[in-house]
């Protein structure tokens, strides 16, 4: 039997994991689009590419977060892993479309194997050490500033080594390899081996107790029934609900400062060059602003209690995101600081945020749909982030383009405003939490009382498949 690991052991382990998972998506961030453009692709085609990469990610989120409920965490991270060494080698070496659409599909599909498990493996490791009343917030607050953190450094170096390989040094490379590898490439390369490190780390270290032996034909069997109790539960928990929809918000307010950012660099420095030094630069800042959120997280959990926590992080994301609108079109150097000062506040308030939604969603379900409900989330925030990068060519140049972030990120505000409508307390209110958070931890007891329906099913499917195991 699997011993769970302490649960400094746990948080130690999964930092390491958010970092190794993070660092090469920091590594490829700089260098890609530039990478892409280099090899002949026009900007439309690079564009087509990111989104297949959106909507694969999008597509698989539900499934694969359902296939880690069935088969474990670990197993399906470190399938995460291998496919994103495939995924990184054929972005760093295709030169055409007919290669680096796979790879991008692929880059979705290791995210969305990624998307939950690391999360719901430390949970599952913590309430196995201290019960359900153990306290979450201060390892996923780590978690989110460790792999922002990661970002920043990637994102840094990723730039930085293209720049060291410039001149008869990268001749040399480029040369030596027929052209196949070019500057740009190698920090994608150095993605891929860090992902095997990734895959290894989490094979030797995520331990989990074991799970009842699964044939194809059963996993497959039981990944429908546990992606219908992660949609059940976001439909019946007012917390669940509202965790999701707060990252559809999200997922509004990050692309509106994505596809939006690189555009105003480059208007304001004067060339497309120097402007990608400057969007790489704010990328690093805003991880680290986001990595500051994080650790000031706890914190503002334990002063405000986590379901009054959330909206004050969406509060100065929106005013980071109104910080940008209003100077959209103003120049001069008071204009460009608002806009720099409403980039950070933008990701800090995201940052601090983030650690109490986990907090309340883990509360509100059951391990058994852990890694699914996650997967919900992440779900809300890629298919409305897409829609708002639709919505931003419709709308007209200037505020109204920022203005949608801070519209989408108020009504999440509005959300959380009213608690949800339940009568029990949690332990967080016997802790000393508020009101707001025991209504929020009241949830958690839905997830195993009125909205048990849903996980019972799954435990109905659970039990069914090893009757049909020992039969055989």
């Amino acid at each position: 039997m699997t011993v769970p690991p302490d649960e400094h052991a746990a948080r130690r382990r999964y930092l390491t994991t958010c970092l190794l998972y993070w660092l090469p998506l920091g590594l490829a961030t700089a260098p890609l689009v530039l990478l892409l453009t280099a090899r002949g692709l026009p900007l439309g085609t690079v564009a087509g590419l990111f989104a297949a990469h959106s909507l694969t990610t999008a597509a698989l989120e539900l499934p694969t977060g359902g296939l880690s409920d069935v088969l474990g965490r670990r197993p399906v991270l470190a399938a995460a892993g291998l496919v994103g060494i495939a995924a990184f080698t054929l972005l760093a070496l295709g030169d055409s479309p007919a290669l680096l659409f796979p790879g991008m599909v692929l880059l979705g599909a290791s995210r969305a194997l990624a998307s939950g498990p690391a999360e719901a493996w430390y949970v599952d490791a913590v309430h196995a050490r201290t019960g359900a009343d153990g306290d979450l917030r201060p390892g996923l607050a780590r978690g989110s500033a460790t792999g922002s953190v990661a970002l920043a450094v990637g994102t840094l170096v990723g730039g930085a080594v293209p720049w060291l390989l410039s001149g008869d040094l990268g001749d040399r490379l480029t040369l030596a390899t027929g052209g196949l590898v070019l500057p740009l490439a190698v920090p994608v390369l150095l993605g891929a081996v860090v992902a095997a490190v990734f895959s290894g780390y989490v094979l030797a270290a995520l331990a989990e107790p074991p799970r009842p032996p699964a044939t194809l034909r059963t996993v497959v069997a039981d990944v429908p029934t546990t992606i219908a109790t992660g949609l059940r539960l976001g439909r019946r928990n007012a917390v669940v609900r509202r965790v999701v929809l707060t990252a559809a918000a999200t997922g509004a307010g990050l692309a509106v400062v994505e596809l939006l950012t690189p555009g105003r660099a480059a208007d304001l420095t004067g060339t497309v060059e120097s402007g990608a030094v400057l969007v790489g630069g704010l990328a690093c800042a805003g991880f680290l602003c986001s990595a500051l959120g994080a650790r000031i997280a706890p914190g503002a959990a334990e002063r405000f209690g986590d379901a009054r926590a959330v909206p004050v992080g969406l509060v100065l994301c929106a005013t980071g995101l109104l910080l940008l609108a209003v100077t959209a079109n103003t120049a001069g150097p008071a204009a460009a600081a608002s806009a720099v000062i409403g980039y950070g506040l933008a990701y800090l308030g995201l940052g601090t945020a983030g650690p109490s939604q986990g907090a309340l969603l883990h509360r509100a379900v059951t391990a058994d749909a852990r890694a699914t409900a996650l997967s919900v989330q992440s779900l809300a925030l890629q298919l409305v982030g897409a829609l708002a990068g639709l919505a931003l060519g419709v709308l007209p140049a200037g505020p109204p383009r920022w203005l949608l972030g801070v519209a989408a990120l108020t009504l999440a505000v509005l959300l959380w405003l009213r608690p949800p409508a339940d009568g029990r307390t949690s332990s967080d209110a016997a802790d000393g939490g508020t009101a707001d958070d025991a209504e929020a931890g009241s949830d958690a007891a839905d997830g195993a009382g009125a909205d048990a329906r849903g996980t019972k099913s799954l435990r109905r499917g659970r039990q069914s498949q090893l009757r049909r195991l020992k039969t055989r």
